[in-house]
């Protein structure tokens, strides 16, 4: 999926490097503060594919927070079951079938600015994935979390195939930091196993990944 995020100038962002020494406090309590002050159902979409380096950074973040066992989030796109452009659309439709006015938090990848590459970008409102693909797809999160895995400009579907697995997975290994801390932090549950597993069946039926 050629990806490349695209923000409205009128939402809040904020962007730290993924070295900085103080990004898992400072973006933790940063995100925290845009959360609702009545708790919702909190949702993580993880957007992407394992066919595509640069797009592999939502998968792997969903793979690695997972295995944190969250206690007040519920995980939607891993490597092994991954959310990208041929499912989204039905993602969200079950999403909002399942969960009672979810609150959702989308992690992506994007290409961005030489100087850019390595930041990882929190903001409010939504994001809009897979500006170069044909279909269109919905905007996704009240809440976003994007990675810079790469440049942007020209030739991008290539740029994602031949970004760096290092990059990726350091840049992953912290915003799943990030994410834990904030769970950590949460006081309201997520909605049941039971919810999420049969949800998860009904998946198993969808369309393959492109």
């Amino acid at each position: 999926m050629n990806l490349k995020s695209r923000f409205s100038p009128n939402k809040e962002n904020f962007r730290m490097h993924h070295t900085d020494s103080n990004l898992y406090p400072t973006m933790s309590e940063k995100i925290i503060s845009w959360l609702p002050a009545i708790p919702k159902d909190y949702v993580l979409i993880c957007i992407g594919t394992d066919r595509s380096t640069g797009d592999s950074l939502g998968p792997l973040v969903g793979t690695l927070f997972s295995e944190t066992r969250p206690k007040h989030m519920t995980v939607y796109g891993t490597l092994h079951e991954p959310v990208h452009a041929t499912n989204l659309q039905e993602y969200m439709e079950q999403i909002n079938k399942q969960h009672r006015d979810p609150f959702i938090i989308a992690i992506d990848a994007c290409l961005g600015k030489n100087s850019s590459v390595g930041q990882i970008i929190s903001g409010t409102g939504p994001i809009k994935p897979g500006a170069a693909l044909n279909k269109p797809l919905p905007d996704v999160g009240d809440v976003h979390i994007t990675g810079v895995v790469n440049i942007s400009g020209f030739m991008e579907h290539s740029v994602l195939q031949n970004t760096r697995l290092s990059v990726v997975m350091d840049m992953a290994v912290k915003i799943s930091g990030v994410l834990d801390q904030i769970d950590q932090r949460m006081t309201y549950n997520h909605p049941k196993p039971s919810v999420v597993l049969r949800f998860k069946e009904e998946m198993k039926t969808s369309a393959p990944q492109s």
